[in-house]
């Protein structure tokens, strides 16, 4: 069942895509560690994420994109 605290709403990191024209599948593939598509989705929809997957998706995001943002600038809440 789905626990109404951790939805913390659309994030940051859904802008970020949108303004470098990446998929959510340009992710998983520049990710060289294990980033699903599930991750991702989770991510951009504002499921709360573990630390490590916040940390997998910036990486995989700065690898991307070729950008250097940090966690602050892709989620508004802290692991």
């Amino acid at each position: 069942m789905n626990d109404p605290t951790r939805d913390r709403g659309p994030q940051p990191l859904a802008a970020l895509l949108a303004r470098h024209e990446l998929s959510p599948t340009d992710l998983v593939r520049a990710s060289r560690e294990q980033l699903t598509h599930k991750m991702v989705a989770r991510a951009t929809k504002g499921r709360q994420l573990s630390g490590n997957t916040m940390g997998k998706v910036l990486r995989a995001l700065n690898a991307a994109a070729e950008s250097t943002y940090e966690l602050p600038d892709l989620f508004n809440y802290q692991p």
